[in-house]
């Protein structure tokens, strides 16, 4: 794993090597082994190496044969040695045994096309010296990040935003459509970013650069599902066989190994397969109650025969690890769960170099309990639209807090508009008390709904739940799960891997009916039958945790004095109403709502805010 960054200067100018080096030098965490730097007119490459695959040759960035094609990289690709041999066969000259040389030559076999061959996670950059042009690309599920900016006749690029503003030539602004938009998805859907100016590379994308200044994206791929009736025995077997291979394949390194072990089903799985390869060391984390983790971790660990490690993570230990979170996050991602992640990384990284996850199983496989909602609410599905609206207007005049009038409610709103993912924290009306901001921008700004929107126009055909899956495959996923996974674990130097992310285990589950994904009163049936005899049976049926935060319970006592303090301090009273977020603590505080989620969100962009805006001029968003 590794860092990349670097600048294409339209003017054909030499970069200066003194920028690309505070480009590289802040993200010194991706790749504590080395660190390479090349420049020519008009462009410039600077890589920070995190040693994993052919320990002594993999210095970047790297060329061909005849120097016409210069790669820096970061990722790993895990059908490289197949790869290899095919180019080789072709007449391919290697200097090294790295996965990095093999996308140069695949680049000169088949130009833009290459990224289709690729089974991994990687984002890249390759500067054409013929062409005088620069083409990036991220990985088919978006787990390896890639930020961008372009004006002035200059095009910046690095697998964070600090290697951006290292540069000087951004000034740190906010983008008011972002802000409203995390207030409701806690992070900000690509490909914008919290900062004016700055993009996120899209997942499954691909971005060409010319001399001219132009610039064109291109999308290679798209995770759609494409349900198929099959029996459950063909499903079951064949899952089977592609879970057993993509772990195989993520476990390809020249460094030890290790697993995330939670008490659920999907890093179990992983672990179980690993377990089954070679000996394992296994890392979990916890908190004091009656979630803790660890508990069920130590339990399975046992079962499996994996030497384990696990710490319980105190209130205090939480919340000192939380600034240097924030900082590694670049922008704010506001999952609780993020943090206990930052602690289970720290902990693996003092034992291995690489660890495998569970990370994308719910997705592909339709694990959240949300997905079982549709389900719930069929009795209701045959109304035309204009009959639920009406009738959704009568039931929000029933009591707050009457038995059923949320399940009326759910009923009566669209697919499209109740689900938007895996978090939905302000609704547009609360958006209307809590911040301070002109009124027509938030009558007209690309909001959540019209985001969401985009993707279920792609799945008109699809059944809810297939549709809910896509959603959180292009939303909630890269958004969220991928990017606290990335940020955290490189925040220790450690390399993790998601073997459910794998695009030959996706042509599996793309093409698994809906009915053997939610059945039995469960959710990921098929994976549930598939994993029988696998994994331990304590774990099968568990439900899903995913590292419980105790939230609730600490914003009742001391720390939520301290963290309305911090929000206060942080310069974010341009923006946000401190009396309606001063009521947010109060009316928690007495046990009157539940307002964790809500004050989370507006926390972490709050430190976000003082970590990264707060030295610079403060944003305008001509308040009201």
């Amino acid at each position: 794993m590794c860092g990349i960054a670097g600048m294409m200067l339209f003017d054909g100018s030499v970069p200066d090597m003194s920028v690309l080096r505070r480009m590289s030098d802040c993200i010194v965490h991706r790749g504590p082994d080395d660190v390479g730097f090349w420049t020519d007119p008009g462009i410039g490459l600077a890589f920070r190496r995190l040693s994993i695959i052919d320990l002594k040759e993999g210095h970047q960035p790297l060329a061909n044969e005849d120097d016409s094609v210069w790669i820096t990289f970061n990722g790993e690709i895990y059908n490289y040695k197949v790869l290899r041999a095919q180019l080789v066969a072709r007449g391919h000259i290697f200097r090294t045994n790295t996965d990095t040389e093999i996308i140069v030559h695949l680049y000169e076999e088949h130009g833009e096309e290459c990224v289709k061959l690729l089974r991994g996670m990687f984002t890249f950059a390759i500067w054409d010296r013929n062409r005088k042009q620069l083409f990036i690309a991220r990985d088919h599920f978006g787990i390896k990040p890639l930020y961008y900016h372009i004006s002035g006749g200059k095009f910046l690029y690095g697998s964070e935003i600090k290697s951006i503003l290292a540069t000087g030539e951004v000034r740190r602004s906010i983008r008011p459509e972002s802000f409203l938009n995390y207030l409701t998805f806690q992070y900000v859907p690509d490909p914008d970013t919290m900062f004016e100016g700055i993009s996120k590379l899209p997942p499954a994308t691909t971005i060409t650069v010319k001399p001219d200044g132009t610039y064109r994206l291109n999308k290679y791929w798209d995770p759609m599902f494409e349900p198929v009736k099959r029996t459950l025995a063909e499903d079951i077997e064949e899952l089977r066989e592609r879970l057993k291979d993509s772990v195989v394949h993520h476990m390809v390194s020249d460094v030890e190994r290790g697993c995330f072990l939670s008490s659920g089903i999907d890093s179990t799985a992983i672990a179980a397969h690993m377990r089954a390869i070679e000996p394992i060391r296994t890392f979990s984390v916890g908190f004091e109650g009656s979630n803790n983790e660890t508990v069920i971790a130590r339990e399975t660990a046992a079962a499996l025969g994996t030497e384990h490690y696990s710490k319980v993570i105190t209130e205090k230990e939480f919340f000192d690890a939380i600034p240097s979170a924030v900082w590694h996050q670049d922008e704010p991602v506001a999952d609780p769960s993020a943090i206990a992640l930052y602690h289970v990384a720290e902990l693996a990284s003092e034992h291995v170099t690489v660890v495998l996850s569970g990370e994308g199983a719910d997705e592909l496989f339709g694990g959240y309990r949300i997905y079982r909602e549709p389900q719930a609410l069929r009795a209701m599905e045959w109304m035309p639209l204009g009959m639920k609206r009406s009738l959704h207007r009568l039931f929000a005049m029933l009591p707050a807090g009457m038995k059923g009038r949320n399940y009326l409610l759910r009923g009566t709103t669209p697919l499209e508009e109740r689900f938007l993912g895996n978090a939905k924290i302000y609704s547009e009306d609360m958006k209307g008390e809590i911040v301070r901001m002109n009124n027509e921008l938030l009558r007209s700004y690309r909001n959540p709904v019209q985001i969401a929107g985009d993707y279920y126009k792609k799945t008109a055909h699809l059944d809810p739940v297939s549709r809910m899956q896509y959603i959180d495959l292009n939303l909630w996923m890269p958004g969220d799960i991928l990017m606290k996974a990335d940020k955290m674990t490189m925040a220790h130097s450690l390399e993790l891997r998601v073997p459910f992310l794998d695009k030959e285990l996706f042509e599996l589950a793309r093409r698994i009916h809906v009915s053997h994904r939610i059945a039995g009163g469960t959710t990921k049936y098929v994976f549930r039958k598939a994993m029988e005899g696998i994994i331990p049976d304590f774990i099968l049926n568990r439900p899903k945790l995913g590292f419980p935060v105790p939230l609730r319970d600490w914003l009742k006592g001391p720390n939520a004095g301290r963290m309305l303090e911090e929000i206060k301090a942080s310069g974010i009273d341009t923006l946000v109403h401190m009396g309606e977020v001063e009521k947010l603590f109060k009316l928690h505080r007495d046990g009157a709502q539940d307002s964790a989620r809500r004050l989370w969100v507006i926390y972490m962009f709050a430190l976000w805010h003082a970590t990264y805006i707060q030295e610079q001029p403060k944003a305008s968003f001509a308040a009201v």
